[in-house]
């Protein structure tokens, strides 16, 4: 398992023990649309097709993120960081790790789903260069459409 650092976020490959903690981060911060602790379960079960790190500071974890392999196709599981976290550059610091994961899986596109409303997170992944796919209409709770997007792997320089 290989940690890789970028100050002051260690990422790190999730274990089982974390499943918990990730657990109560979820209803903390998706609400009623938050992963149970089963379904954490099935997400790690699920290797070595789904890949999840975790990021964390001096104070413990302050973020996460996973993938799904499929062939030439990546699709981003998730994406979180906490709110103590936020605006410190760590959201990106995740994607890129995605990014690069994927890539070295042997994908050719990364795919993820964002609510629309979500604005910061839409505006980090137009930044990377993701563009939109589709829109799932009323998609999330209260009616709140979901846009898919795409990043093309094989026309970006890798470094």
């Amino acid at each position: 398992m290989t940690a890789v650092t970028s100050p002051p976020f260690v990422l790190r490959e999730v274990r089982w023990q974390d499943l918990a903690e990730l657990a109560a981060h979820e209803v903390e911060l998706f609400g009623s649309e938050a992963w149970s602790l089963e379904s954490w379960w099935g997400e790690l079960a699920g290797r070595p097709r789904r890949e999840y790190l975790v990021a964390e500071d001096a104070d413990g974890i302050v973020g996460y993120a996973g993938l799904d392999h499929g062939g030439d196709v990546s699709d981003v599981m998730t994406i979180a960081t906490l709110p103590r976290a936020r605006r410190t550059g760590l959201g990106r610091h995740l994607l890129e790790a995605l990014v690069a994961r994927s890539r070295a899986a042997g994908a050719a596109r990364l795919l993820l789903e964002v609510r629309e409303d979500n604005t910061a997170a839409r505006g980090l992944y137009a930044q990377r260069g993701f563009e939109l796919l589709q829109t799932r209409r009323g998609y999330y709770p209260g009616g709140v459409d979901a846009l898919v997007l795409a990043l093309d792997l094989t026309t970006e320089d890798p470094t």
